[in-house]
Order: structure tokens, then C-alpha cells, then sequence
């Protein structure tokens, strides 16, 4: 990272240029059909309360018992951040009240988390490339949910998510804008969804983020910092950094000082607003739970997980510029979605991969974005695409035939090979037909003709007229071909 680089992204305030220094703490639900101390269900959207057990509850004398599973996935996430597993991890008790975490405490890891210092490379659109470290990764229950908007006089408590098994992902403040801060997620979220650790899903809580924020001049101290609790949408944590920043300039440049405290965003108005202020890790009083034995890993479990892990984004990345010769900014836009790289792979295969990519990334892309849909509820498969670029490689269509040919697909489904037959889509080769066609538009345009001999770009009319009277199934380099000739160019 230059120092160029960075200076870019300062902020201007009203006496001073400022930099942004930002960390984030990401909670991601783990994918696992139970809860971390519990047998209890994780099932999104059941009726309230009725995916809770005695231990969610808090009944007396109920004792949590750990589910390995959930151990895995966290040291699958860690190995997949490039980060140290640490073979002995304590569990400890985090004592805070909430009227929807019934123990009083919640069970979480402080000083010896599952894994340790890791970190998540960022390649930025500007071809910038930000290395954000990991500080650590710890496993940790979720609290349930208070309702407030079911009872005009009382807040009701659903306990479903008590107990779920969250992995916090805090990262160094490394970051220095919200463009940044929202890559981060982004490539976070991939990472997660290829691992199969966590789905990623921020409209159903799976995935949100504690934003902390702080301001400083150039090359001085770290400031003060404010976290902003549970933001729950990638574009939300750009916009809450964004307002954040701004409050805090204008508060130091009027004379004032930053209160370290916690903050709502709201996305209505698009401004962060006090919660509370700021506990410190003594506030909570942390201590080793006395239930739960110290977690030992071996070297040989760890070995075996990573041994299982699949290619990641950056991995793939790399190899499709490698062996498929795409650029660095198409391969990264392949490799987001796990289902999107695999998508790509099938209809390149044994094709041109740059027209597959070309293909996948505009028409394909362009009209699920239209039509709010993503690959896997996409109504062409692989197979159907590729069996387009077939036909156009083959001569059989024109690249105008191709596109129609696709919105027949995708509107109608069925073979494309099938649909060009049946509705006689078949681009036309035969030189004596386009030699027709030509002669005619020739014939009646003696003045195009004269204009064509000066200015050779004006064949582009010639083609244009041709291509409307076959119905775009002239071949082009055929009908390029014959014009040239007939017009003496």
C-alpha cells in the first residue's frame, strides 16, 4: 500500500484533510442444524419459542454441552482466513443483562479464542490492493430477540435464536474508507458461502456487523472510537461509516471530543444516534465458564480439515487468469458466488473462455439483476448457454441471432439448437443470396455508393441495410466480403 494510495481516501473537513480508521466485527451465524450448547433446531422463521431447549431457556441445573460441529466450522473459517487454529481454546462468561438472554451471562471466548491472527486480501476496483488483518475469530451464542411493535404495553421475547452458534470475526482497523469496509464484507461473506461455514444471509440476521469508527489527521494517534451495533446490510455499513466519519469531523473541528459509545444506524435517515456508552471488556467481568472444560484440538483434526477445504475465491481467481486468460477484474467478479464460478466453468468448457465470460458476465448477469433473480434460480442452465456460444462458433448464428436466440430460452426454455431449426434462425452463408441483397441496396443508392468510395466508414450503412433485409442472418464477414467488393474498396 502506497502512501499515495491512502492519502486518496482522506476526508475534507472544514480546517483539515482526515483519515478514517475503521475495524469491524463481523457475526456470522454458523451453519449447523444445532445450536452450540444444545440439540435445539436453528431453523429460520418457526413460530416463537419453539425452537428452544431447556439450556436455551436457562432452566436450573441445566448444563451446556459444546457441538463439535460447530467447533469445526469455526477452525474451517479460521483455515480458510489463513489463520492460526489454536490447539487449546477456553470458553468464558460474558456477564451483561438483556431481557432476551435468560442466563444473565452469555457464553462466549476472550483471551483464548478457537483462532488467532489471520487475514483477508482486497483486491479494489482502482486495482488497489488492501491486506486487512484478522485479529482473532471466537465462537459465541446469540441472544434471543425482543418484539416491541406485538403489544401496545409489553415487549415480547422470542428465544429461538438463544443459543445459536455465532463465530465473531474482528479485524484489525486496517480499513480507511467505506468502499473498503464494504469490499471487506463482501469478500468475507464469499469466503464464508464457499466454505460452507455460514450463508451469508443479512436480511435474516445471519451475517451483520459491529462498525467502529474513528477519525485522526494524517500520521497522528489513533482517535476515539465509536461502534455502531448490528448493521445488517453491506450497503448500510458504507452508509453508516460515511455519516459517522462526517459527525465526528464536524465535532472535533467545532471544539468538541469524541464520547467512545455505542450507536444505531438508522437507515431511514441515513445518521448514526447514541445508544450507550461504550463498555470495556472489565465492564463485563469475564471469567472462565465453569461448565465447559478447556477445547483441545489436535494437530491431526486440524490437518484433516484443511486437508478437506475447497478451492477459495482468491485460488480460483488465480487460476482462471492463469489458465483461462481472463482479466483480473472479470475473474473477480466470476468468483464472488461459489454458484457464479461454477456457473462460468461449465459453459467455458471446451469453448472460448472469453466469450463465455463475456457472455455470463453482461447478458447472463444483466438480466438477472434486471429480473432480481441470482444463477441458481437463473431459467437458462450452463448447458443452455453453452449450447449458444456452439452455434455462434459454429457460423450457425450471428452474435444479433445469438441474443435473440437467449431471450427465446430464457422466456420460453427449450434447446437452442432446436429453436434456431425450428424457426429457421439459421444465419445465412450462401454468397449468391447476400450478393442479392446487396446488389439491390447497391442499385438504389448511388449516392451512399459515391460516398463510400471517399469515406470507407460508410460501408457501415451498407452493412446496417443488408443486415435488416436478411433479418440479421447474413453472415457478417461474408457480407463485409461482398461489399468491399462491390464497392471497389
Amino acid at each position: 500500500m502506497t502512501a499515495t494510495a491512502r492519502t486518496a481516501k482522506l476526508l475534507k473537513g472544514s480546517t483539515a484533510d482526515w483519515e478514517v480508521v475503521i475495524g469491524l466485527e463481523v457475526h456470522a451465524q454458523v451453519n449447523s442444524k444445532a445450536k452450540l450448547f444444545s440439540g435445539a433446531s436453528t431453523a429460520f422463521g418457526g413460530e416463537p419459542n419453539s425452537h428452544v431447549s431447556l439450556v436455551d431457556a436457562a432452566m436450573p441445573g441445566m448444563l451446556p454441552v459444546i457441538n463439535g460441529e460447530c467447533v469445526r466450522q469455526a477452525i474451517r473459517t479460521g483455515l480458510g482466513l489463513n489463520a492460526k487454529i489454536n490447539s487449546k481454546s477456553v470458553f468464558d462468561r460474558k456477564n451483561y443483562f438483556y431481557p432476551d438472554l435468560p442466563q444473565g451471562y452469555q457464553i462466549s471466548q476472550y483471551k483464548s479464542p478457537v483462532v488467532g491472527e489471520g487475514e483477508v486480501v482486497l483486491d479494489l476496483p482502482d486495482g488497489e490492493r488492501v491486506t486487512v488483518g484478522i485479529e482473532r475469530l471466537h465462537l459465541e451464542q446469540d441472544a434471543g430477540k425482543s418484539i416491541h411493535d406485538q403489544n401496545p404495553t409489553l415487549s415480547l421475547v422470542d428465544l429461538n435464536r438463544s443459543g445459536v452458534a455465532l463465530m465473531e470475526i474482528v479485524s484489525k482497523p486496517d480499513l480507511r474508507s467505506s468502499e473498503e469496509a464494504k469490499a471487506y464484507v463482501t469478500k468475507l461473506r464469499s469466503i464464508l458461502r464457499y466454505l460452507g461455514t455460514c450463508d451469508g444471509d443479512m436480511e435474516k440476521g445471519n451475517l451483520r456487523a459491529d462498525v467502529n469508527v474513528s477519525v485522526r489527521k494524517p500520521g497522528a494517534p489513533l482517535g476515539t472510537r465509536c461502534e455502531i451495533k448490528n448493521v445488517n446490510s453491506i450497503r448500510f455499513i458504507g452508509q453508516a461509516i460515511e455519516h459517522e466519519a462526517r459527525r465526528q469531523i464536524e465535532v472535533i473541528e467545532d471544539g468538541g471530543t469524541i464520547d467512545q459509545e455505542t450507536r444505531l444506524f438508522d437507515p431511514n435517515r441515513g445518521e448514526t444516534r447514541s445508544m450507550r456508552s461504550k463498555e470495556e471488556a472489565h465492564d463485563y467481568r469475564y471469567f472462565p465458564d465453569p461448565d465447559l472444560l478447556p477445547l483441545e484440538v489436535s494437530e491431526k483434526e486440524i490437518a484433516a480439515l484443511k486437508a478437506d477445504l475447497p478451492e477459495l475465491p482468491d485460488e480460483k481467481k488465480t487460476r482462471f487468469v492463469k489458465d483461462f486468460g481472463l482479466t483480473v477484474y472479470d475473474s473477480d467478479v466470476l468468483v464472488t458466488e461459489r454458484e457464479t464460478a461454477d456457473f462460468f466453468e461449465i459453459v467455458a468448457s471446451g469453448r472460448d473462455a472469453k466469450t463465455a465470460a463475456n457472455w455470463v458476465i453482461n447478458e447472463l448477469f444483466g438480466r438477472l439483476n434486471k429480473e432480481g433473480k441470482d444463477v441458481s434460480s437463473s431459467p437458462i442452465s450452463a448447458n443452455q448457454l453453452g449450447a449458444i456460444l456452439d452455434l455462434m462458433a459454429a457460423g450457425t448464428i450471428s452474435g444479433k441471432i445469438a441474443k435473440d436466440v437467449f431471450e427465446i430460452t430464457w422466456t420460453e426454455g427449450g434447446e437452442p439448437a432446436d429453436i434456431v431449426e425450428n424457426r429457421g434462425l439459421k444465419q445465412v452463408t450462401d454468397t449468391g443470396a447476400i450478393e442479392k441483397i446487396v446488389d439491390d441496396i447497391v442499385s438504389k443508392n448511388p449516392d451512399k455508393v459515391a460516398d463510400a468510395k471517399t469515406n470507407p466508414k460508410a460501408i457501415g450503412w451498407f452493412v446496417g441495410q443488408a443486415m435488416k433485409a436478411s433479418g440479421g442472418k447474413a453472415n457478417p464477414q461474408t457480407l463485409n466480403d461482398i461489399l468491399r467488393h462491390k464497392l471497389g474498396l
